[in-house]
Formats: C-alpha cells, sequence, structure tokens
C-alpha cells in the first residue's frame, strides 16, 4: 500500500478512536527524560485534529524546568524550534499548525512527534511534508538526539513503508504501551 493510503486510513482509525484514550502514560514519559534527555531541552508540537494531546506534558515538562520549544517552518520549508511558554501567543501557519513567534531559537535534544502510523520497528509515517525527518538529519550530523513518537494503539501497522530519508524513534509511546 502506498503511503498516502495508509495516512488516510489511519487517520480515519485515530479520528473515530474513543477521544478518552487520546492520552499516554506521563509518567513512563517523563520517567525516560529524566534518564534519558541529555539537557532539558525538547521539541515538542501543539496538538491539531485528534493527534495525541501534549498539553498535560507541555505543564508537567515546565514545571521540571524543561525548555519547551515548538516547531515554525519557514518559506524554504526548513524547520526550527523556538522557545514557547503557556501564555504565549501562537500564530496558525498555512498547513493549519500552531507556531510559536520567532523569539528564542532552541536546538532541542529531544524531539516529541507527532505520527500517522507506526510499526513495531519504530519506523514513523508522518503527513507526508518530510519536516520532521530533515530536521532529524541535520540535527544529527552535529548530535545525538533523542526521538520519541506519539501515537495511539490503533496507528500501529504492520509495516511502515520507507526510504532512505526516513527517520526511526527511539521510542514511541501510545495510551497501552511503549515501544523500544
Amino acid at each position: 500500500m502506498k503511503k498516502s493510503q495508509i495516512r488516510k486510513i489511519v487517520l480515519k482509525k485515530r479520528d473515530l478512536f474513543n477521544i478518552n484514550n487520546k492520552k499516554i502514560n506521563l509518567q513512563n514519559l517523563l520517567k525516560l527524560l529524566n534518564h534519558k534527555s541529555e539537557n532539558k531541552k525538547i521539541g515538542l508540537y501543539f496538538p491539531i485534529g485528534s493527534e495525541v494531546c501534549t498539553i498535560d506534558l507541555i505543564e508537567n515538562l515546565r514545571k521540571k524546568k524543561y525548555i519547551i520549544s515548538l516547531p515554525i517552518i519557514d518559506q524554504n520549508f526548513d524547520m526550527s524550534f523556538y522557545e514557547w511558554a503557556k501564555n504565549n501567543p501562537l500564530n496558525i501557519n498555512k498547513f493549519g499548525i500552531p507556531e510559536p513567534l520567532r523569539s528564542k531559537k532552541i536546538i532541542p535534544s529531544t524531539l516529541i512527534i507527532p505520527l500517522l502510523a507506526f510499526d513495531i520497528n519504530l519506523n514513523r509515517l508522518g503527513y507526508g511534508g518530510g519536516f520532521y525527518d530533515r530536521f532529524i538529519n541535520k540535527l544529527e550530523k552535529k548530535k545525538k538526539i533523542l526521538k520519541i513518537g506519539l501515537a495511539l494503539s490503533c496507528q500501529k501497522i504492520n509495516k511502515v513503508p520507507t526510504d532512505k530519508f526516513d527517520k526511526k524513534m527511539n521510542y514511541i509511546f501510545t495510551e497501552s504501551k511503549v515501544y523500544k
């Protein structure tokens, strides 16, 4: 099956998933970050649609003095992360994604990434823009980065079609299991 077909099918499944189950186990994720995170700089995403909600996670990390950053997509379709605090305004970009103001640029040591589909080999299928794959590729040339995908169990498929540009996750957290 083609990536575009998988995206449509899994997005429908995710949209129909019980709204009460769209949370991951925060305690397990926080424990992992305390042990594995190189520093307190975390790149996250602001949830849209039926994505796993990151609002509680952001609040918990902020209380633990993590520096929270969200991505901005520029005119060249490159992605960068900028610091964001809860009360700071967000702008909606042309893809419908909330972005922070371009204040303080952050180079995260950990990325918490949305996805549309995944497999047990930690392959991730995103929305098709390749933003995260390009950003990770560029960043990994300079330093090691912890890559954590967030998904719902209904987004797991047998095999994600991949190419040489696709980046695997180190972990994928769902509401019921941690894949590593």
